[in-house]
């Protein structure tokens, strides 16, 4: 099993946006960078935990948990001319951009800022910690996944 953390700004699509969602479940669509697109494509598979981050806001951080529930398929929205995704360059017949179904799997009963995790000498080498990362995607250590559950509360 891998783990990951998602960003999403909670202005679009928050953590309580996809626990209200059919089965809890989402597409992660609209990624646009290929190193995250190539995560989700090459690496993640069905059973993977991810981080739900909250970025691009007042406080950023962890807010929940999700399970990887569906490996990499089309992103629908590259074909839409009506979407802010949508990529005249990319064609049905080899589609450029991918997504993955992400679905609740806890909530972090203490949201994880990302003082936090600047804060916590054992997240160090976190990659979202490192200057310039930008990364939608990113691999989360397991060591990283269990410290940053243990801060926000998650039992198990």
């Amino acid at each position: 099993m891998r783990y990951w953390l998602l960003k999403s700004e909670p202005d679009a699509f928050s953590f309580d946006d996809l626990k209200k969602r059919p089965r809890k479940t989402e597409p992660w669509n609209g990624v646009r960078n290929y190193q995250a697109r190539n995560y989700m494509r090459d690496e993640m598979n069905v059973g993977d935990l991810g981080l739900f981050y909250h970025s691009s806001c007042a406080e950023p951080g962890v807010a929940g948990v999700v399970r990887i529930t569906k490996e990499a398929y089309p992103d629908h929205t590259q074909f839409d001319p009506q979407s802010e995704y949508f990529d005249e360059g990319s064609k049905r017949e080899d589609p450029r951009w991918v997504m993955v179904d992400v679905t609740w799997e806890a909530d972090v009963p203490q949201f994880v800022s990302l003082q936090q995790l600047r804060d916590d000498p054992a997240l160090a080498d976190l990659l979202i910690l490192r200057r310039g990362n930008r990364l939608s995607i990113t691999p989360v250590e397991a060591a990283h996944f269990k410290r940053i559950c243990k801060l926000g509360g998650v039992k198990g």
